[in-house]
């Protein structure tokens, strides 16, 4: 049975989607058992009906919860009765097998360094979420943890994406590519200059440079890039396909006509919307600390951390954190510093 500690203090709309989700999940997988961090009095009466999975559910009171107002590093060495930091705490303790939060990256990100540590070899964990791509979903590296790199970051990077790919979305040989202003090696600013060598000799399966209009061509199962353009990418995407959406409702409504070929396309449209839906994929994992973590989006409702959820334990049932610390490494040892 897995044991996933839930943060269910932070996010948007917190606490009450996120126990929802909890319900959700539990009820979903009959092998779970879910810790829910935060405030007990404000947990306690959003569990009224659970009665079915009421035994598989412990509440772990928190008088302190970080908020993203809070200095990261700061908030994680004093708000030590949160649940960011009680948790990552049970995962390196071994009273849970992974930690799921739509609190602040930033507490997130140092907490798992802070508290899990890092994996040997890995210099800067990684935030990695999954985007659709057409086809399935391709794995952006870094995308906001890490906004100034170096060129061996972005080879961790590239090492872990690859791993995760491999174990949990079962791609045998995961394509990677490096984010860049063209395709040819000698494009691209300093970093990307240095860092395309590097990752010809440590990635057997490396496509080379991807230009941003390729980004969702299905040119790359792993996509590496420094932090502040990752940032950038996943939040124009984002955007992108808000606007999208809106602009295609608008049109399909403008006349009579267009209502009834709406109605006729309805559920291709739905098929559609659901593949942009971040909910599908619930949250982002946070690579190269000892330990499953998954950062699910801060205005996440109950399905999108039921999934986020249902993720991070996958990553534990695969032991990513293990598989990158094992496999990587001897890799690394052959890549010039």
């Amino acid at each position: 049975m897995s044991r996933i500690y839930c943060d269910v203090s932070g996010g948007d709309n917190a606490p009450s989607e996120m126990v929802r989700g909890a319900l959700e999940v539990l009820r979903r997988n009959a092998g779970l058992h879910l810790i829910l961090g935060g405030d007990q009095a404000a947990i306690e009466p959003l569990l009224a009906d659970a009665g079915d999975v009421m035994n598989r559910i412990d509440i772990d009171h928190c008088s302190q919860t970080i908020t993203n107002h809070d200095a990261p590093a700061l908030a994680v060495r004093r708000m030590k009765d949160s649940a960011i930091v009680k948790g990552m705490l049970a995962v390196k303790d071994g009273e849970a097998d992974g930690f799921v939060s739509c609190g602040s990256t930033g507490a997130v990100l140092m907490a798992g360094i802070l508290r899990l540590q890092r994996i040997e070899g890995i210099d800067r964990p990684a935030i990695a979420p999954l985007i659709p791509n057409g086809r399935d979903y391709f794995l952006l590296i870094d995308s906001g943890a890490n906004v100034d790199c170096m060129p061996e970051y972005l080879v961790q990077f590239a090492l872990m994406g690859e791993e995760y790919m491999r174990l949990v979305r079962g791609i045998e040989h995961p394509r990677v590519g490096l984010i860049n202003i063209g395709t040819e090696a000698e494009k691209g600013n300093a970093l990307a200059k240095a860092t395309y060598p590097l990752l010809e000799k440590a990635i057997p399966n490396f496509v080379g440079n991807v230009e941003a209009r390729d980004i969702t061509q299905d040119q790359a199962d792993v996509l590496v890039c420094d932090g502040f353009t990752g940032n950038v990418i996943l939040k124009f995407m984002e955007g992108v396909a808000v606007t999208l959406l809106k602009l295609i409702k608008k049109e399909l409504l403008s006349d009579t006509l267009s209502k009834i070929g709406a109605l006729l396309a309805k559920p291709a449209f739905k098929r559609v919307k659901k593949s942009f839906d971040y909910r599908e994929v619930g949250g982002a994992p946070l690579l190269g600390v000892n330990g499953a973590v998954v950062k699910a989006h801060g205005s996440s409702d109950a399905r999108a951390f039921s999934r986020a959820i249902e993720q991070c334990i996958l990553m534990h049932e695969k032991d990513v954190a293990g598989q990158i610390a094992q496999n990587i490494k001897p890799i690394l040892q052959e890549v010039p510093q």
